[in-house]
């Protein structure tokens, strides 16, 4: 290291930016819902599929105690993963009809986005 360094003059280093933490992955039957937090996966029994809740895209939802016009809906992105093959492929959806499908297949199997907590830290998905 050169003479101008941190390490060199006797200074400690300036910590760089910590690298995110690996998603926690929960065990899911097929068929049945499972809740993800923002970040978690499922990996789906009996199937080479995982699905992960990545990012809250849009949420025009009602607030509680507020009062609205039309509900609003939540857009979610997710991504869906064969890890045998190496496949895999992002899909938003909605918690509502009106702007988009709340529904997807990949893999040979259906994901379904069931309900979305009220901050959108939690999403609720059935996979079959």
């Amino acid at each position: 290291m050169g003479a101008g360094s941190a390490v060199a003059s006797g200074q400690p280093s300036a910590p760089g930016p910590a690298a995110p933490p690996p998603p926690s992955t929960v065990s899911a039957p097929a068929g049945h819902d499972v809740t993800l937090r923002l970040g978690q996966e499922a990996a789906v029994q009996g199937k080479d599929l995982t699905v992960r809740y990545v990012r809250v895209v849009s949420d025009s939802r009602c607030r509680p105690n507020m009062t609205c016009i039309w509900q609003g809906e939540a857009t979610l992105a997710f991504l869906l993963k064969e890890p045998g093959r190496g496949e895999g492929t992002t899909a938003e959806l909605h918690s509502g009809p009106r702007t988009g499908p709340q529904e997807t297949t990949f893999a040979a199997s259906r994901v379904e986005l069931v309900s979305v907590s009220v901050d959108g830290g939690e999403a609720t998905v059935r996979i079959s």
